[in-house]
């Protein structure tokens, strides 16, 4: 059933917890996690005086309360007017992430910051993200559709396997840029695009560790949009539902080098690394995106068409 409203709603639901995202991002760059010190209250008040960093906390709060409240009815939403389960399941998936969140919100807080819950924080942030963007494209008017039209594989590289892993990767990325930004280790190198000036920096200093990790890997990000962008132009360029986001997806993580860059150079600079931040989930979103079109495209048409009434969402990478 064809439920266009369910649809806009679901992408509005999106959009809103891209910008609670970027909220949360504002926090970090900031420093603002402890300028309200108590939850689920601001210093005993619902609304307290949004003055100095106090409004990039609680203005995180403020938002993560109204995407919450955005998700609650998505849920019911998704549960009144969609027959497939794994859409179902998607929508509960979705709630039960945002309440998690939300507690793990208020540990962080309660806790005082520390590294592990404060990066658990932020990846669950991404997957509640993917989960929503998931709802969003599974709703759209043309999936069902498309779903039902089979594309052929050809010979070269496997694009199933490919789109798959690079979502993979982009995650565990998103994971090393959480664990640098909450251990304090954004400017354990302070040099781009080299190290210390050199390829390999010093690994005794505290913070390089991690720091290099997440330049490696994202350079393995980088390298695995190319082979992404490279494989879907040889083989299935005519199909815009694979070409516009593996164009998409290799343009941003250009942009994510240059912020990364820029992040450096300003010493964590407050837009930049924010944006950086926001730009990462959009990558996982496009990646995403990108890897569920391609896995049930590549099958048969009967196959997938039948297949997404019942295939549970870990099926979907199986």
């Amino acid at each position: 059933m064809n439920n266009i409203w369910l649809h806009r709603y679901a992408v509005f639901t999106a959009t809103c917890t891209g910008l609670l995202v970027f909220a949360g991002g504002l926090v970090t760059s900031t420093d603002s996690g402890l300028s309200v010190p108590d939850w689920p209250l601001s210093y005993g008040m619902l609304m307290p005086p949004m003055v100095g960093n106090v409004r990039f906390e609680h203005g995180h709060r403020m938002v993560a309360t109204f995407v919450g409240m955005l998700t609650i009815i998505l849920a019911l939403w998704v549960q009144k007017r969609e027959e497939r389960p794994v859409v179902r399941r998607l929508g509960w998936f979705a709630l039960l992430a945002v309440v998690a969140q939300g507690l793990l919100g208020g540990l962080t807080v309660l806790l005082l910051l520390p590294t592990q819950v404060s990066v658990a924080h932020a990846c669950l942030g991404q997957t509640f993200f993917c989960l929503v963007v998931s709802v969003a494209l599974l709703t759209s008017p043309g999936w069902r559709q498309s779903a039902s039209q089979s594309v052929a594989a050809v010979p070269g590289w496997n694009l199933r396997a490919l789109v798959l892993v690079t979502t993979v990767v982009v995650f565990v990325q998103l994971f090393l840029g959480a664990w640098m930004r909450h251990s304090g280790a954004g400017l354990a190198i302070p040099d781009f695009p080299l190290a210390y000036g050199k390829l390999i920096p010093p690994f005794g200093i505290v913070g390089v560790p991690i720091h290099f990790a997440h330049r490696v890997v994202g350079t393995s990000v980088g390298v695995l949009a190319v082979l992404v962008g490279v494989t879907v132009w040889r083989q299935h360029r005519s199909v815009t539902q694979f070409a516009r986001p593996a164009a998409l997806l290799v343009f941003l993580v250009m942009v994510q080098i240059v912020l990364g860059g820029f992040t450096i150079w300003t010493g964590k600079g407050v837009l930049p690394t924010t944006f950086h931040v926001l730009n990462g989930a959009i990558i996982l979103a496009t990646s995403l995106i990108l890897t569920l079109r391609v896995r049930v495209r590549l099958q048969s048409g009967a196959e997938a068409a039948a297949g997404w009434q019942s295939v549970t969402p870990g099926q979907v990478a199986s």
